[in-house]
């Protein structure tokens, strides 16, 4: 049996995800704004306390995790597909695990101001 959709439900089905995109970058907009005002108007009230972030632990963090993915990715992609373009899937995060430990190890005997 064969099911036959009008014009009208397919420009339905293809204008809902436009919709929702647009929709969902109204509100990350917005909150964008607020939060810019509201940064804005606690400093000229004097009552901004600036964030901790510590930046070599958040390096630590992340450089572990891309490099326990990347070596999982690449180890399963060469298995796979042996030496291809696929295999940058895992080789892409692996180098970038790589990079935020080398960075995390050379800053380690650094002093860094706020980190």
């Amino acid at each position: 049996m064969e099911q036959i959709t009008s014009a009208a439900a397919q420009v339905i089905i293809a204008v809902i995800p436009i919709v929702g995109i647009v929709m969902g970058s109204v509100v990350i907009f917005f909150y964008f704004l607020w939060n810019h005002r509201r940064r804005t108007l606690l400093i000229k009230a004097g009552q901004y306390n600036r964030p901790d972030f510590n930046l070599r632990s958040f390096s630590l963090l992340c450089g572990l995790l891309l490099s326990s993915v990347g070596v999982a990715l690449t180890v399963l992609l060469s298995i796979i597909e042996g030496a291809s373009y696929g295999l940058l899937g895992g080789i892409i995060p692996l180098s970038m695990g790589f990079g935020l430990l080398a960075y995390y190890m050379i800053m380690r005997g650094h002093k860094l101001e706020g980190c």
